[in-house]
């Protein structure tokens, strides 16, 4: 599980190549339940919300170069 902090300090391109590799490892691990040969099934909460977390972050980014202002209509 990666921490904000983490996902922060990684660049724009670091970032969507780390969703890209998450979504594979997600297949994967989603594969493996539906055989039943998933052994901890909690990681595949954990990825998605690893995957919101980057994308939350590169909608923030995306947001600031916008200048779209935080908390101000």
């Amino acid at each position: 599980m990666m921490k904000i902090d983490e996902i922060r300090k990684l660049s724009n391109e670091e970032i969507l190549k780390k969703i890209k590799d998450t979504k594979v490892e997600l297949f994967e691990l989603r594969l493996k339940q539906s055989t039943g040969s998933l052994e901890k099934p909690k990681k595949i909460n954990h990825l998605r919300k690893d995957i919101a977390r980057m994308k939350t972050i590169l909608n923030e980014r995306k947001l600031v170069e916008s200048g779209v202002n935080d908390g101000e209509k």
